[in-house]
């Protein structure tokens, strides 16, 4: 924090850190990424008290609107330790509306909230450009958000970052446990990697790396920790559009065996087929780094899923053809199978 005032002058808000000048330059920074991160519905532009989005109820039947909010967690620690800020905006917009779709909603917007040490527009304007970028790709807007800056709580060249969204989906065509049922199969997305979730563990498993060298991977260390995470939600729209859908489970913090019960009916488990798939190579990596045995990584990391569709069978073999056009090599990982109460939800074999 600045040193006060040697004069009799009144203090002013650069006294405390805080910087309205360059919050200016760092909005008109960010009108072109914004500029593609909208939608028909968007009324005015960002600048305002708050965003303007022009729901029209009429183009559905019974719409429910879907809201999920969310972070990026300690992956923003090893972005800013690399000066890497232009993806972790792509991570953050992942985390929400893969939340959203597996209701089977369509994202409508986005709200993001940045809270920075010190506000340098070009790394205001680097991280917001990639929420912007997320959004576009998702086919929702972003409508507007909030850059605070904390001065004496966080340090100068720190940050956090989380945001909201909103969606919508038709009544009758939510999906979720009561649609599922035993003879279902699991239809495997494959991740980019780590997404968002785990990062506490991965930084105590890479302190004291030298993050610009692969250590034995195919890409310097970092520039893997960094792969930014894969946007889900127009793969599982187009999935929803085309096939019989029953539910979508998204692969967050505590894996499969963590995520999976949340998308299952009581009276049936997930027999996930673990021969189906390798795990990427960064897992396998950090498995024998740290070490962390193979049942913690499974409640930790997505281990190479990011999303798992929940189909009946006659609907599988269009899904992976559909998804697969796509650019999406999706694959059968699993079954639903009859259960009780004593058995466990997830079965890993």
């Amino acid at each position: 924090m600045p040193p006060p005032p040697t004069d009799d002058r009144p203090l002013r808000y650069t006294d405390a850190g805080v910087d309205l000048d360059a919050a200016d330059r760092s909005v008109e920074l960010l009108s072109g990424p914004l500029e593609r991160a909208t939608r028909p519905e968007v009324l005015g532009s960002i600048g305002g008290f708050g965003g303007l989005f022009a729901f029209d109820p009429s183009r559905y039947d019974q719409p429910v609107l879907v809201s999920s909010s969310d972070g990026v967690g300690t992956k923003v620690e090893l972005a800013r330790q690399l000066d890497v800020l232009d993806t972790i905006g792509r991570d953050l917009v992942g985390m929400v509306v893969d939340d959203l779709v597996v209701t089977g909603a369509e994202p409508l917007f986005m709200n993001d909230y940045l809270a920075v040490g010190s506000l340098d527009p070009d790394r205001v304007a680097a991280i917001v450009r990639g929420v912007a970028d997320g959004c576009a790709e998702a086919g929702c807007a972003l409508v507007g958000g909030e850059t605070a800056e904390h001065p004496g709580l966080l340090a100068p060249d720190a940050f956090d970052l989380a945001g909201f969204g909103v969606g919508v989906v038709e009544r009758d065509a939510m999906l979720g446990p009561d649609r599922v049922r035993a003879g279902d199969r699991l239809l495997a997305l494959p991740s980019s990697g780590l997404h968002s979730n785990g990062y506490s563990l991965v930084r105590r498993i890479v302190e004291g790396f030298d993050l610009s060298q692969p250590h034995g991977l195919d890409a310097p260390l970092g520039e893997v920790l960094l792969t930014p995470t894969r946007i889900h939600a127009a793969d599982c729209l187009a999935l929803a559009a085309e096939v019989e859908l029953h539910a979508l489970c998204h692969v967050t913090g505590g894996g499969l065996p963590g995520n999976l019960p949340r998308v299952l009916p009581p009276d049936v488990c997930a027999v996930v087929d673990t021969t189906a798939w390798t795990w990427p190579q960064v897992f396998r990596w950090l498995a024998d780094r740290g070490p962390v045995a193979d049942d913690e990584m499974w409640r930790t990391f997505n281990l190479g899923i990011g999303m798992v569709a929940v189909v009946p069978p006659d609907a599988l073999p269009r899904a992976i053809e559909i998804l697969a056009d796509r650019g999406v090599a999706a694959f059968d990982c699993g079954s639903v199978e009859p259960a009780d109460a004593a058995d466990p939800r997830v079965r890993l074999g």
